[in-house]
């Protein structure tokens, strides 16, 4: 995808609940990058006519519409934790869309500068069971431990412990992804904390 690898390229991943869109966002903020949400170019593919969206009228029918032809997000997201052969048969429809966004991004936003290269930060929550890491020349990872994890996402979506569970046992364990990466930011505790690792981080990066 990011044919020119870069430095100035980072991505950033995690787990559900570890906080990696607060890294990437604080990241981008001292850093002085511009963001890209994976999750957000998503979104924008599954609007009423978008590539996503037709992909998947024609691979499952009305079964995930609703009457103004929007998508019933609370009926997919329940039935991709429930069920794993359709969240493989989804992500083959929505990765490559997502990656091809991605790519075109990049692109557009580095040829608008002249002489001076930009700094991107992109947020893939994906990336390793995706594939995706290759594309990118240093991959963060927002860590936080388990039960840190599980009680934010329970907040967050407010749902029960259960459903907690099964949403993140269809990710790859977070504590797998930390081994992967180039660089691990712990956001298990208080913020001030895992600030202090992203501004040392930066130093890194930049």
């Amino acid at each position: 995808m990011v044919q020119q690898a870069r430095k100035a390229v980072v991505a950033v991943t995690g787990g559900m609940g570890s906080g990696k869109s607060s890294v990437a966002a604080y990241l981008c903020e001292i850093g002085g990058a511009m963001g890209l949400s994976a999750d957000a170019l998503c979104r924008q593919l599954l609007e009423p006519g978008a590539a996503g969206w037709l992909a998947m009228r024609t691979a499952f029918g009305e079964r995930f519409f609703l009457a103004d032809q929007r998508i019933d997000r609370p009926l997919l997201r329940t039935v991709l934790f429930e069920d794993r052969e359709f969240r493989q048969r989804l992500d083959a429809l929505l990765h490559p869309l997502v990656r091809d966004e991605i790519a075109g991004c990049l692109e557009r936003e580095s040829g608008h500068t002249s002489g001076k290269q930009t700094r991107f930060v992109v947020e893939v929550p994906l990336l390793y069971e995706a594939g995706w890491e290759h594309d990118f020349s240093q991959v963060v990872v927002a860590y936080a431990d388990e039960k840190t994890c599980l009680r934010r996402l329970m907040l967050r979506d407010r749902i029960s412990e259960a459903a907690a569970v099964k949403a993140m046992e269809t990710q790859m364990p977070l504590a797998d992804k930390t081994l992967l990466a180039d660089y691990v930011i712990d956001n298990s505790g208080p913020w001030p904390d895992t600030c202090l690792q992203v501004e040392h981080l930066r130093n890194l990066l930049w």
